[in-house]
């Protein structure tokens, strides 16, 4: 755990021999055993959603939020709600575009600013004096009732600040709203320190991945960090809401989604090996050109052959299938020894034999080429893209997951404006 955080923590609990008892005896053990947990998680959304879970579930609280530093300001990065989830699985609050400034204006600016936990008992009655209000803009439009707020700083081990977490309305056994326990403050606190060092490392990890996409993007200018943010978005989204169709168990579904979205990112890593005329040639490609360009997913799968992780096999199957067609009309086609062929097979590969995460990311690459701007088209129209996925259901994509794509479209749109 930190130095500052511990300082403030210690220095506020001491006195209350019984809770640094509990917490020794209970919980530092589960805060180890979930902190072990969490570094293994490589995707940072996916990191985000465990933290505030467990943060959740030790305090027994409804709903909560994340906030993560970006040039000086708090940036929206994440949200929880068991009340207004439990309506609608997929949540398109999860990507709304807020940030704030770290001043003591509002409640998680305030703790940015002051670095020290604070906990509220009523969000809509504050203490008179304090300096910071309560935004209800998210309680008016989801007709929520915010009460209890318990609002922590993340500070890594360099006691650099890293974000702002906020945990909202604790219950009791019969789901009634109480303010946080002195118990539940202590556990937040000292789980914030560990939370922090973990976000940290995905954060790394996170740009890592994006600066390889940079690389990509210097070569093709569609390549984008917004496009591929927007296509990994998609990509977790559709298969979350096909798991959740098929029941598939919440832990797969985490387990999933973490290697997911960063396999979806890396979809079009091969275009580095294509040549610059082709990827910057604004207008029509010649058949020539384009059994050129056709090799990108061979490239691609080339950098993951060597597999160490399911991570390597699921960027892999992407990468080398995600311009095949359920009709059997797409590229590359079956192919044996990608490191030998010479040539590209001519037959594409079709329906099941797709490989299924494959099949996700090719509905989400072609939506959203299909609807941005590109340099050699104009954006289409949001209904002739609309019309064209439902035409091409059992052609292009696979009719399964069209029928979950439309469902789940209000999440979709969420996303493109996020990452616009």
């Amino acid at each position: 755990m930190t130095g500052r955080l511990t300082d403030f923590v210690t220095a506020t609990y001491n006195s209350d021999e019984t809770i640094m008892a509990k917490l020794k005896n209970e919980t530092v053990h589960s805060i180890l055993h979930i902190s072990e947990e969490i570094n293994h998680i490589k995707d940072l959304d996916s990191l985000l959603d465990r933290i505030l879970f467990e943060a959740r579930r030790h305090t027994n609280a409804d709903a909560g939020s994340l906030y993560l530093v970006e040039r000086n300001k708090l940036k929206f990065s994440y949200v929880q709600n068991d009340s207004i989830i439990g309506q609608d699985s997929a949540f398109p609050y999860l990507y709304v575009n807020q940030e704030m400034d770290i001043d003591d204006k509002s409640i998680a600016g305030y703790v940015a600013l002051k670095l020290r936990p604070l906990a509220i008992r009523d969000a809509y009655r504050l203490n008179a004096g304090v300096p910071y209000g309560f935004n209800r803009s998210f309680d008016e439009m989801t007709s929520y009732r915010t009460s209890s707020v318990l609002t922590v700083p993340l500070i890594t081990s360099h006691d650099r600040l890293i974000g702002v977490m906020q945990i909202i309305n604790a219950q009791d056994a019969n789901k009634n709203v109480i303010p946080f326990t002195e118990e539940g403050k202590l556990y937040a606190s000292y789980f914030a320190g560990h939370a922090a060092t973990a976000i940290e490392k995905a954060k790394m990890t996170r740009e890592i991945i994006l600066r390889m996409i940079r690389i990509a993007e210097l070569r093709d200018p569609e390549e984008t960090g917004a496009h591929v943010n927007r296509v990994g978005a998609y990509s977790i989204e559709i298969y979350s809401r096909w798991a959740a169709n098929h029941g598939i168990p919440q832990t797969e579904i985490s387990r999933v989604r973490d290697i997911l979205r960063i396999a979806a990112m890396l979809h079009d890593v091969g275009k580095v090996a294509i040549s610059d005329v082709l990827l910057r040639k604004n207008g029509r490609l010649s058949d020539e050109e384009y059994e050129q360009l056709k090799w990108h997913p061979v490239y691609g799968a080339r950098l993951f052959r060597d597999s160490a992780s399911d991570w390597d096999d699921m960027a892999f199957a992407i990468a080398l299938n995600h311009h095949e067609r359920w009709d059997g009309a797409g590229y590359p086609g079956r192919l044996n020894d990608l490191n030998s062929i010479d040539r590209l097979s001519g037959a594409g590969k079709k329906g099941e034999e797709i490989p299924f995460f494959a099949r996700i990311v090719t509905l989400a690459d072609v939506y959203d080429a299909l609807i941005s701007q590109r340099i050699y088209k104009h954006g289409w129209p949001e209904s002739r893209v609309l019309d064209y996925i439902r035409e091409q259901r059992g052609g292009q994509f696979d009719p399964e997951l069209v029928d979950v794509f439309l469902s789940i479209y209000h999440v979709i749109g969420a996303i493109r404006r996020k990452y616009a």
